[in-house]
């Protein structure tokens, strides 16, 4: 079997590396003419960290991220109201990390390079059209530099073609011709890196604030002389949907278009205003996303990532679906292509369709802890909204398949492990 994967992100290089180890051919195909890390600070879950150790990627992970220890609600005041420790501290049997995205995808790159050979990723090759046969599918490519279109004999052919080629995807836009653009939320989030001292623990992560003005920061490397890389997020919502490009995610903010929102927000635990103005470039990146389609299958081809359920950018599981699918495809693929079954992993778990329901229960947790924190006192959460927050996470963790009991406890999806 061969495979053709679109796309170098997390999601294809993850699942370049499952196929690799399951035994299957494969070669992936970046748009850009070079792979740069790109990106800020991104949350990998157990449920995540578990697949990317199996594939022998734990001491990376380590080596460029920090595991993350707890979870910190806090008000816009500062005062902590809610601590939930987090991976192996909450009993996991597998890590939180907290990473800049950029960090974790020339790792995952370095890894596919070094195990499936130099030349298994193909740069300057964006995808344009996929079409199939009775026994392959074959990809048109043009390039980026050039401006234009690779010539026909250079089109490959696999027997699946996996499409991880983002939010923008070719291939999603073939079998879906009049969804139209990402669909924006209000929300935009500005986003940078500051070198700095630790805070709490040293590997806390922290949300302050509530549902329409939010702060969130965590570190996410350990630098000489004990500072840390750390990664903040300041978070608004707008009253309008007048906003141009709304899914450019990786353009440059400004500081006046929310500096003010948050210009008074230093706690005796960290200093909010100064985070942010020693930071060095900040990001806008609009939360955008995809509406749920019927399917992520067609025949040969499928769709991964970005491509198949495009998630806002604080959606933690749309992390962890990146790694943790790829990752399992292998394992409930037939060896006949023409009994291909990407999704069979998720029948197995009683999820027989790409579930639909994960954003919305992320969204209601988040909503609920961050709208309680507005106007709590300095004594914290009642016993009632503790266990409501606590039950809202457990939902949350279970229909997204990383409640601790049943990770720890359920076999390996990975075929080959190291």
């Amino acid at each position: 079997m061969n495979v053709i994967i679109l796309g170098a992100g997390i999601g294809g290089l993850t699942a370049a590396l499952a196929l690799h180890a399951a035994g299957i051919r494969c070669r992936v195909f970046e748009a850009n003419p070079v792979i740069k890390p790109l990106g800020v600070g991104i949350n990998i879950l157990p449920h995540s960290v578990r697949e990317l150790a199996e594939l022998g990627l734990l001491q990376a992970l380590d080596r460029e991220g920090i595991r993350t220890a707890e979870l910190v609600y806090a008000t816009k005041r500062g005062e902590v109201v809610w601590r939930e420790e987090r991976g192996m501290n909450a009993g996991y049997r597998w890590p939180q990390f907290s990473i800049h995205r950029g960090y974790l995808q020339m790792l995952l790159y370095d890894a596919v390079c070094e195990r499936l050979g130099a030349d298994a990723v193909v740069t300057d090759h964006a995808a344009v059209d996929v079409t199939q046969t009775a026994s392959g599918a074959t990809v048109r490519f043009e390039s980026r530099a050039l401006q234009q279109r690779h010539p026909a004999h250079a089109s490959p052919t696999a027997d699946v073609v996996i499409a991880a080629d983002g939010i923008h995807s070719a291939i999603r836009k073939k079998y879906y011709p009049d969804e139209g653009p990402p669909v924006w939320s209000k929300r935009i989030l500005w986003r940078g890196t500051t070198v700095m001292e630790p805070f709490l623990t040293g590997a806390s992560m922290a949300v302050a604030g509530y549902a329409w003005k939010k702060w969130v920061c965590y570190p996410i490397k350990r630098l000489a002389d004990d500072k840390l890389l750390t990664n903040w997020i300041a978070e608004l919502t707008l009253g309008t949907t007048d906003l141009k490009n709304a899914e450019d995610w990786n353009r440059l903010g400004k500081l006046e278009d929310f500096m003010p929102d948050f210009e008074k927000w230093d706690f005796d635990w960290m200093h909010v205003a100064r985070i942010i103005r020693e930071s060095g470039e900040v990001f806008e990146y609009p939360m955008s996303d995809r509406n749920p389609v019927p399917t992520w299958n067609f025949g040969r081809v499928t769709l991964l990532g970005d491509a198949a359920h495009g998630c806002t950018r604080l959606d933690q599981t749309a992390r962890r679906k990146r790694s943790w699918m790829p990752a399992n495809w292998p394992m409930s693929w037939p060896r006949s292509p023409a009994l291909l079954r990407p999704w069979g992993h998720m029948k197995r778990i009683g999820s027989p369709q790409p579930p639909r329901s994960w954003n919305s229960i992320a969204k209601k947790a988040r909503t609920a802890c961050c709208d309680w924190l507005k106007n709590e006192p300095p004594t914290g959460l009642r016993t009632s909204k503790k266990l409501c927050l606590w039950r809202s996470g457990w939902r949350y963790k279970l229909a997204a398949g990383f409640d601790r009991d049943t990770l720890n406890n359920r076999a390996s999806m990975t075929v080959s492990q190291f």
